[in-house]
């Protein structure tokens, strides 16, 4: 009995020393040694990076519901147009993974060093040109987007402060993806951790105007999250610039490099063009969920809040099997890589299974904890329940679509989501919810139905094996 408490005991000793190690970071070769000790040390800081992530969104949806059901709805359909920013963001995220990782999996940390520079320049590039006519037409587009007048005249500065301060996200999702890819996972949990810090500092003293701070409103939100995130950014630099990482940015790396751009682009413009037919579903959602008022708008914001909570810490463990995919090819171990795929899938529906589990029978008790609304309560419960019943699928299918990704193939996740949420997502969601007369929660079912139908196409194309023979 002794002998086997001591073993125990040496076995929750051995797991803490891991998770230790894990947040800590380390210069583990991802390429060698066991596969579940890998996707543990690797999935651990990504999902606490995402769960800081998820705080993000439900930090300012929490502060921002109490302004009203039209505050949220300004959120909701802002953070719809924001998605083109996220698509460009992925995409050159995903480039740069498939890049860096894979350059590391070749023990070639310089040329690492170097695409991550060039990724960064076309960050600054891309945000540029968003930027500029986000902030001058912002009212128009959220007229497009079927916004109320209150929501036009007297909110739309949320919308001006966020397309202009584009710049800050998109630099943030790509360097931390440097951190990813390179295998210093736990700087990039850090970084989001100063950022939500800050956001969950200033988001109430800036929207309500608490102490010697103007009361700014949704608007205040806005502010609070740039300079939250903004902040994240200038550390990230720092630490780049530092030299104590295994990328490293000194004046030999700050030059353009016109082949590893096209490299980059090559890559990243099927990722940019993957993200962005999944997510401006959610736009053509959204003007459909419009029609039927502002509540039930705000009662999909908050639900869909919800689940990117849910979701994200999932997107961790599945960004954790792109970062093993480049460095196993890399090191030329396609098996390897291929049976850290299937791993994690398993290990990522067993979790997204059991969230979806406990959406489906108390998804009053999550929306309630943002707003009583009862009208808003209604919309935002029904959706989460409708929408939980697709967990497991999706929970395989995003790590499937990240394997892709973290090989360099970000075509073939394109053409999946193109089918899933083009052909089939938004003419089901309009068909159900305008002529059969289901309203909003046609639209619900219309993205389980796509997410089923994009992870049985994925497995299958994925168990044919051809994204083991990409180079990049």
């Amino acid at each position: 009995m002794n002998f086997a408490k001591l073993k125990y005991y040496s076995r929750i000793n051995y797991l803490l020393k891991d998770v230790k190690k894990a947040i800590s970071g380390s210069d583990q070769d991802f390429t060698k040694g066991s596969l579940k000790k890998a996707i543990f040390l690797l999935s651990i800081p990504m999902v606490l990076e995402m769960i800081m992530e998820s705080i993000f969104a439900v930090v300012d949806i929490k502060f921002v519901s109490e302004l009203g059901a039209d505050a949220v709805a300004t959120v909701g359909i802002t953070e719809s147009l924001i998605t083109i920013i996220y698509a460009i963001s992925v995409g050159l995220s995903m480039a740069t993974t498939a890049l860096v990782s894979r350059r590391i999996g070749e023990k070639k940390n310089r040329d690492a060093s170097i695409a991550a520079f060039q990724a960064i320049l076309l960050g600054i590039l891309f945000s540029s040109i968003i930027a500029i006519p986000g902030v001058i037409f912002s009212k128009q587009i959220l007229e497009l987007m079927g916004a109320s007048t209150e929501i036009v005249e007297n909110m739309s500065g949320y919308a001006t402060i966020m397309l202009g301060g584009n710049g800050i996200i998109m630099l943030l999702f790509i360097i931390n993806a440097i951190f990813r890819s390179s295998g210093d996972a736990a700087i990039s949990m850090r970084v989001l951790w100063l950022a939500n810090i800050l956001n969950l500092i200033l988001d109430p003293l800036l929207i309500f105007g608490i102490g010697p701070f103007p009361e700014l409103g949704v608007k205040g939100a806005a502010i609070a999250t740039n300079i939250g995130r903004g902040t994240a950014v200038i550390f990230q630099f720092y630490l780049l610039f530092s030299g104590k990482h295994r990328i490293k940015l000194d004046l030999s790396i700050l030059k353009i490099d016109f082949k590893v751009i096209r490299k980059l682009i090559k890559i990243s413009y099927g990722g940019i063009f993957q993200y962005l037919i999944a997510t401006s579903s959610w736009i053509g959602l959204v003007r459909i969920i419009s029609i039927f008022g502002s509540e039930i708008v705000a009662g999909y914001t908050i639900a869909i809040r919800i689940i990117i909570f849910s979701l994200l810490p999932s997107w961790g463990i599945s960004n954790a099997a792109a970062t093993l995919v480049g460095q196993n090819l890399g090191a030329n171990k396609p098996d390897r890589a291929e049976k850290s795929v299937w791993i994690t899938g398993k290990i990522n529906m067993i979790i997204m299974g059991i969230m979806g589990i406990i959406f489906v029978i108390f998804p009053d008790f999550f929306v309630k904890l943002f707003i009583d609304d009862p009208v808003v309560v209604s919309s935002g419960s029904s959706c989460l329940r409708i929408v939980s019943f697709g967990f497991i699928a999706y929970g395989l299918g995003m790590v499937l679509a990240n394997a892709f990704n973290g090989a360099g193939d970000t075509i073939t996740p394109t053409k999946i989501n193109f089918i899933s949420f083009w052909i089939i997502e938004i003419p089901i969601a309009y068909i159900l919810s305008l002529p059969f007369g289901m309203r909003e929660e046609g639209v619900f079912l219309s993205i389980i139905i796509a997410e089923i139908v994009m992870t049985i196409l994925a497995a299958y194309l994925f168990k044919q094996g051809k994204w083991k023979l990409k180079i990049v």
